[in-house]
């Protein structure tokens, strides 16, 4: 039998053009027919390989892709762009490790391949190698100066750096050359918003809203704002649609926001859900199995916030009075050092503290199951720089959310919620995926060697009436809402001379507030903003403030603790979620149910009888002052027994294979 003629080489280059030409008409078939014929005559041709590849990962043949392109580089060691490609598919199949290799090597060959060196300041990204990145995305700038989305990604790296005016002006240049373009808009909105502009990050936020309407996350961002600079106006508009998209999937909605809108438990369980599904890859998760016994349980703290910054001050003590002889306790900190005194305290309290701020996601939790970790605590879960998808790999085998987020993460890799009976009673569990876990006092923890700072504050230097009655609340303005605000209003149209005192780090926000309080026939002169301070100095000063009035839906959590301390009494309503209970438990457990409402109506009632009756709210203070040495709440050591035991009963279900389940501490005598 007589083999056929192989085609020449003008048939193989006219079987080329017309394989490329379908391909890039999306012809995949037809292209398909050409590649194989190719392959048929001369079967290490290595463009055929490479091109084919890219076809077959778009087919879905993933590793069939991997292993042509793979073939064509065996052919063709000295081929950026089939490295370039098989970068490319890596970095979709996650892996992100293999995915840099390619790129940097295209980059090697080919320095003005301005490609591989923006897929590469992508992926450096992705593993938080955020000065790497930036040297990528600057190297692609300087062969291809107009590059878009070389510009969009510096700014990126910038915004990890936390150098957000730099951001912001490489976001500007991105714009400037595709002004229309909804990544540097949105992506400019969030360093804007970082910066505290968050009038401009708004007017950021909803051009990009309005080049792509279709997109899943600038909606949620918008709300955010506008809650946080208490533009009423606009989230009165946003609130129904906030649910229904949250309901129909159509957004993904930080699930932050949803608790500061005072939305439904349901509603906040499907946001976290859809959250976790979008915002965290389906990653390999690490076997904690067979089990082990540690000589001591060992412990994890999982935070961005090891510096000055709320939940460090409330939780540096516990982490000092853990009892060593059973526990080894560990920091993973993977935000910034401010190299505060609070920082180097908290360096100190751990026996291990691990700064992870350059590594991957699987990387931290590699670390942590390598080091045969028993409990992760997170106590970021979705604040501001949290990382869940370290605890997605399954990094321990007990997984605990405490402290930075008053709701459930809706995650499958969360074993526990740490809580008490009143801030999520059992009947909530249809709401949570984690187990609820309830300690005996109170959920929340404080510092009982927290001090007041020496300096004696007067009214005067504060701005604040020398006679007349202060109302205060230094809450974050997003838990500020129409209903409180109407109940402060009128009770300074009723009380002579009398002021409020509030927190308002946005200009925006003062200026909304100011309005809003005008608008309801009160002078906004008697606003009055108080000025950041270390918290020993605003421990001292709240003794300035005659009452404290909590907000609601969301409650004062923190910020309540320290009021408490400071010795200035607290007045709340309770809600119907957890983050609306916490004045409730705080003030249950210092004793103080008498302060507690069940609905605005008697708030307000409360209110006014404690700003009118001196003798009804001296004694509330004096009451303070003892029951502040006397009950639990700022029973540092007592807390810590308690959650102690809790951590102990999770470790004992583990220890028996038994799956996780809802349980409550019993109180120390």
């Amino acid at each position: 039998m007589v083999d056929s003629p192989k085609p020449g080489r003008e048939t193989l280059e006219q079987w080329f053009g017309q394989a490329m030409a379908s391909h890039q008409r999306g012809q995949l078939d037809a292209a398909e027919g050409y590649y194989r014929q190719i392959l048929s005559a001369l079967p290490n041709h290595p463009e055929t390989q490479h091109f084919f590849g890219i076809l077959r990962f778009q087919q879905g043949q993933r590793q069939e892709a991997l292993d042509l392109i793979g073939s064509a580089l065996r052919a063709k060691p000295d081929y950026p762009e089939a490295l370039y490609n098989r970068g490319n598919i890596l970095l979709q199949l996650e892996r992100h490790e293999e995915a840099l290799a390619d790129y940097e090597r295209a980059a090697t060959l080919d320095p003005g391949y301005a490609e591989a060196h923006l897929n590469r300041g992508n992926i450096l990204l992705m593993l938080k190698r955020h000065q790497d990145a930036l040297a990528s995305f600057d190297r692609a700038l300087a062969v291809r100066p107009n590059y878009a989305e070389a510009h969009n990604g510096r700014g990126n790296a910038l915004s990890e750096l936390k150098q957000y005016e730099e951001a912001v002006a490489s976001y500007d240049r991105a714009l400037a050359i595709e002004p229309g373009n909804p990544s540097p808009l949105n992506n400019r909105g969030n360093a804007l918003r970082a910066l505290g502009r968050l009038d401009e990050a708004l007017v950021s936020y909803e051009k990009a809203q309005a080049a792509n309407p279709n997109d899943p996350y600038i909606f949620g961002a918008i709300a955010d704002c506008a809650v946080s600079i208490c533009d009423w106006t606009r989230t009165t508009k946003l609130r129904d649609e906030l649910t229904a998209r949250v309901r129909d999937g159509r957004s993904v909605i930080n699930p932050f926001t949803m608790v500061a809108f005072g939305t439904e438990p349901s509603d906040q369980l499907k946001s976290a859900q859809h959250f976790v599904a979008s915002e965290i890859p389906k990653v390999s998760r690490f076997e904690n199995t067979p089990l082990w016994r540690n000589d001591k349980i060992r412990l994890a703290y999982l935070s961005s916030d090891f510096r000055i910054h709320p939940i460090a001050i409330q939780m540096a003590q516990l982490f000092e009075l853990h009892d060593r002889a059973k526990f080894e306790v560990t920091a993973v900190s993977f935000g910034p050092d401010d190299a505060s005194p609070l920082r180097a305290r908290l360096v100190k309290a751990f026996d291990k503290f691990h700064d992870v701020r350059g590594k991957s996601d699987r990387d931290v939790a590699a670390l942590l199951h390598e080091k045969k970790t028993d409990i992760v605590i997170d106590l970021n879960n979705y604040s501001e720089m949290c990382r869940p998808g370290i605890l997605a790999h399954r990094a321990a085998p007990i997984q605990v959310a405490y402290l930075g987020y008053p709701t459930t993460m809706g995650a499958d890799f969360m074993d526990y919620v740490i809580a008490d009976p009143i801030v999520l009673p059992f009947d909530q569990q249809p709401f949570f995926t984690e187990k609820i876990v309830h300690l005996p006092d109170t959920y929340q923890v404080s510092d009982s060697k927290l001090k007041a700072a020496d300096r004696t504050f007067t009214r005067q230097e504060m701005g604040l009436p020398d006679d007349g009655f202060v109302f205060c609340c230094f809450n974050n303005n997003y838990k500020i809402t129409p209903a409180v605000f109407d109940v402060w209003m009128r009770l300074l149209s009723k009380i002579p001379g009398s002021v409020l005192w509030l927190h308002a780090p946005h200009d925006r926000a003062k200026a909304n507030l100011r309005d809003e309080a005008k608008a309801r026939g009160v002078d906004p002169a008697r606003l009055v903003f108080a000025a950041p301070l270390s918290i020993e100095e605003h421990v001292a000063r709240q003794h300035l403030a005659d009452l404290f009035l909590d907000t609601l839906p969301y409650n004062a959590h923190g910020t309540a603790s320290n009021a408490l301390w400071s010795g200035l009494p607290m007045l709340t309503c309770r809600g119907d979620t957890f983050a609306g209970r916490v004045g409730a438990s705080l003030l249950h457990t210092l004793g103080f149910d008498e302060l507690v409402t069940g609905n605005l109506e008697d708030y307000e009632t409360l209110a006014m009888r404690l700003a009118t009756d001196p003798a009804f709210l001296a004694d509330i203070r004096r009451k303070l002052e003892q029951n502040r040495k006397t009950h639990p709440l700022f029973d540092t050591d007592r807390f810590r027994r308690h959650i102690e035991a809790a951590y102990t009963q999770m470790w004992d279900i583990w220890q028996r294979g038994e799956s996780p389940r809802s349980f409550g501490v019993e109180a120390v005598s």
